[in-house]
């Protein structure tokens, strides 16, 4: 397969035109009559890009010149060769022996100056387009200064001229040379194949006549009737097919067809000026390499044909193209090919006209061409319209992204029906049905009634917009939310979360592919007017009584109140719900880390068949029983979890490890699923084996119990990993359970802790530098997290309903300022603190004297400075170094050792 050449069409211009080159405004003037594209292209590249016509007004336009030098330079240049280029014509023709009325040509110059400035300002930027739709040189898609400086020098060279030579000569010189030329092109043009190329010619001459004759019967009418202005019936014919000849030589510019045609039948270069870039007429052959490139290679094919439509005017082959490509194409790339084509279009009419007929709209304007009269009374009409056809696969594709972009998406529904069993077929039709419902809501209430269609699965081939879909599935949630709730709070909460959605919809509107990217946009504003109008009537929330505290301080967090540790709790699902037997973990983290409140709502994770008995192992006290009034005490939390009776006590206390084994199998047989044993703070197990309370047997005990059965699992939590508990006792373990590290919160997880603490009603807010000064005060430990949201709640309970004072409902950085500057915060979270000081002061030596040495220094000490100020051998500081690291105390920075926690750091300084 030959590789696809790559078109690339754009000009090759390195710098800004200077105001100093002459070649620099020859190049510019060629641009005007030959390469006008290139216009835009300047003032896209180095003038700042340009407004669209629709948006464009003076005020922008002075706005624009006024801000940007190179534009106000292209200006400069279009007014020097709107004065130069009539001049130097008009010389030349005075050589040749032309009469040259001079005060015609200075005439129609300053009537060139008057029209280059209106329209690089952006006055009569409609009449702009309108002209560069008669035209057809691309004018009308310039805008501001590209337009003023293209139809001002254009306008200028023709009517000053006219003007100057009087309408006679200059109608001779233009109609003698191309006049029939090209009316006899285009009726070979869109004469069809039936007609043939010579029978199109011959219409196309007799056609000439008609029109020449037609025009000046017009014009001696119309110039009758004002013949005070031009002198003569003769002057009114004369200036009439003037200007009909001329208009049309200036729409179809045979002279660069004729010229450029036979020059490109072979090959087509990148750049080459040989490449007619000004004339509609269909260049030989184009069509057919066109076909082949897209055939070959459908991308590149279709970037070749967005050159063809940025840099020239060949509409027509290009359309020819890329239906017949289409129509060859399988059945299970056809939508696929088509979303391509849809991508990015430089002229979405290419995907409209995949559907429609070009060739009957191009009949059909040319007959109301003729009867110009209709448009003295009606408004100028876009040239050529769309009107989709889905007799085949391809046509209806096309005509499904067609409507799409042109917002109609209850017309792509029916062309997406025609394809619907192809492959992205279904997910076309659901998109607009989905686009379809979401369009008819315009308010409120009916968005609140929309009823969702169920998205398709993967794969998809619009990835992005299901996403942006998604989005808006949950707006409607929201508002849902808002119509059905009865609290102020809930609701004010649900419509800002809505309104932020739409907001960040809106944001990321530009990654949408092009077909739907308006319509999602359209009905994302939409949707946003009609919340913002019902903002009010959800109303602010007014506090009229003391803000119940929801934070959770030294007790375990349960219910909708706990919130985070997703990750850990996907863990318990995949060992214990979704695995083939039940695994036995081990839960380690310094104190006040959250370990129980895992354990305790891992219960809503395990679902009706796995049960879950928690014994806090705190509770044993010294046991003066031994190991018996240890199994005693777990007995007990099973038998209230399973409903069995435990064992009587004196057999646990005689025959402990018989009688605790016996109770299980009694258990197992009884469980219709699971059971996990929770033994939470299982250190004490270790203080009880150290104190010869309980037997250093014990954890081979445990360790065979662990694997007597595949429908009984342990979940141990602790201080310790398995690897610290050195001790031979603990050795069986080592293979029987799995470790899960129990650090701290994220900072997304610690922000929805404190602004949405599992309480729907909770009035109060924060700004989003207090959360932050939070999260780097605590990096994410949940204590502390918790009891700083508790003390900001009691703070503003105390200042708003003790004190009678007034203030926002937002907490700010001042405000957590406030509370740990306060002696009490301190106090109240030594649980925490007090835990990680003791933990350093077992295992590794020197670990406090660290933390100490550390505490004066937030940003941390080098392992040398640590050395020189701790006196602690290297081998054996980087073990303490290790311990506290492992126990999420300190951690090493860009080569510095510093304290993790804020708060732990300024406590151990008061110390």
């Amino acid at each position: 397969m030959t590789p696809v050449l790559r078109l690339d069409l754009a000009p090759k211009l390195k710098c800004p035109f200077s105001l100093w080159n002459p070649l620099d405004y020859l190049r510019l003037l060629y641009w005007v009559f030959f390469f006008p594209q290139a216009l835009r292209w300047y003032v896209d590249t180095f003038g700042g890009g340009y407004i669209p016509e629709e948006e464009m007004n003076w005020r922008k336009g002075l706005e624009l010149l006024r801000q940007n030098s190179i534009q106000r330079q292209l200006l400069l240049q279009g007014l020097v060769l709107t004065v130069v280029t009539p001049l130097a014509i008009g010389l030349i023709f005075q050589v040749l022996n032309i009469a040259i009325n001079w005060f015609g040509v200075v005439f129609g110059m300053a009537f060139g100056v008057v029209i280059n400035v209106i329209f690089a300002i952006g006055i009569g930027i409609g009449f702009g387009v309108a002209l560069g739709v008669v035209f057809g040189v691309g004018f009308g898609v310039m805008g501001g200064v590209a337009f003023g400086v293209a139809f001002g020098v254009w306008f200028n060279v023709w009517f000053g001229l006219a003007l100057g030579m009087g309408f006679n000569v200059w109608f001779d010189v233009w109609f003698d040379v191309w006049f029939g030329v090209w009316f006899g092109v285009m009726g070979g043009v869109v004469g069809g194949v039936g007609f043939g190329v010579v029978a199109g010619v011959a219409f196309g001459m007799v056609g000439a006549v008609a029109f020449c004759v037609a025009l000046c019967v017009v014009g001696a009418v119309v110039f009758c009737v004002v013949g005070s202005i031009v002198g003569s019936v003769v002057g009114g014919v004369t200036f009439c097919v003037a200007v009909g000849v001329a208009g049309s030589v200036a729409v179809l510019r045979s002279e660069s067809w004729l010229i450029g045609s036979p020059l490109n039948l072979r090959i087509i270069q990148n750049g080459s000026w040989l490449l007619s870039r000004i004339t509609p007429l269909p260049l030989p052959n184009l069509a057919w390499r066109l076909e082949n490139w897209l055939q070959n290679d459908w991308e590149t094919g279709l970037h070749n044909t967005n050159e063809l439509l940025a840099y020239t005017l060949q509409f027509i082959p290009v359309v020819q193209a890329i239906n017949r490509v289409l129509t060859k194409t399988s059945s299970e790339h056809i939508i696929s090919h088509v979303s391509l084509l849809a991508a990015n279009p430089f002229d979405w009419k290419v995907v409209g006209f995949a559907s429609g007929s070009l060739r009957k709209q191009i009949k059909l304007q040319l007959v109301k061409g003729f009867v110009f009269f209709r448009y003295f009374n009606e408004p100028i009409s876009p040239p050529l319209t769309v009107d989709t056809r889905l007799d085949t696969p391809a046509r209806a594709a096309a005509a499904g992204f067609w409507h799409l972009h042109e917002k109609e998406p209850a017309r792509a529904i029916e062309a997406f029906a025609v394809v619907r069993s192809l492959l992205y077929g279904e997910e076309m039709f659901t998109l607009a049905q989905t686009l379809t419902v979401f369009q008819k809501a315009q308010t409120s209430a009916s968005i609140a009634a929309i009823q969702v269609p169920p998205f398709p699965q993967e794969p998809l081939l619009r990835p992005i917009t299901w996403k942006i879909l998604a989005s808006l599935r949950r707006v409607v949630e929201d508002v849902q939310f808002v119509n059905r709730s009865v609290s102020r709070s809930a609701r004010s909460l649900a419509l800002n979360r809505a309104l932020g959605e739409l907001t960040k919809i809106l944001n990321q509107a530009h990654t949408l592919p092009q077909a739907e990217q308006g319509l999602i946009i359209d009905i994302a504003q939409t949707w946003q007017k009609s919340l913002l109008q019902i903002a009010g009537e959800v109303g602010e929330i007014s506090i009229t009584k003391p803000v119940v505290n929801p934070y959770v301080v030294g007790d375990p967090v349960q219910g909708h109140l706990f919130i985070g540790r997703e990750d850990i709790i996907r863990q318990l699902e995949e060992l214990w719900v979704m695995g083939n037997q039940l695994q036995s973990i081990v839960l380690y983290g310094h104190r006040r880390m959250g370990k129980t409140s895992i354990l305790l709502n891992a219960t809503n994770c395990l679902g009706s068949q796995i049960q879950l008995a928690y014994v806090n192992l705190l509770r044993l006290g010294d046991s003066p029983q031994g190991v018996g009034e240890v199994l005693m005490a777990i007995c007990d939390e099973i038998s209230q979890t399973v409903k069995l009776p435990p064992p009587a006590d004196a057999d646990l206390l005689n025959l402990p490890y018989r009688t605790f084994e016996r109770y299980l199998k009694q258990v197992e047989a009884k469980l219709d699923g699971g059971l996990i044993i929770a033994l939470d703070e299982f250190e004490k197990i270790e203080d009880l084996i150290e104190a010869k309370k309980i037997p250093i047997d014990f954890m081979g005990f445990l360790r065979g119990l662990v694997q007597m059965s595949s429908k009984i699992a342990f979940a141990f939590a602790g201080l310790h990993t398995l690897e610290e508990m050195t001790a031979d006792y603990f050795q069986p373990f080592f293979a029987s359970v799995i470790p899960i590290h129990v650090g701290f919160q994220e900072r997304a997880a610690t922000r929805q802790i404190l602004a949405n603490p599992g309480n729907e009603d909770f009035p109060l807010d924060y700004i989003p530098e207090a959360l932050d000064e939070i999260y780097a005060l605590t990096h994410g430990q949940p204590y502390l997290v918790q009891l700083l949201g508790f003390q900001l709640v009691r703070g503003y309970n105390d200042f708003v309903f003790e004190q009678g004072r007034s203030r926002a409902p937002v907490f700010i950085v001042e405000d957590v300022e406030a509370v740990i500057n306060d002696p009490e915060f301190f106090k109240r979270g030594r649980y925490y603190f007090d835990g990680v000081w003791g933990q350093a002061a077992r295992g590794a030596e020197g670990q406090q004297a660290i933390v100490q040495v550390l505490a004066p220094h937030p940003e941390g000490l080098s392992l040398d400075a640590l050395a020189q100020s701790t006196g602690i051998n290297d081998a054996d500081l980087q073990e303490a170094l290790n311990t506290l690291k492992r126990h999420d105390v300190v951690e090493e920075t860009q080569g510095n050792w510093r304290i993790m926690v804020e708060l732990f750091r300024r406590w151990v300084l008061q110390q």
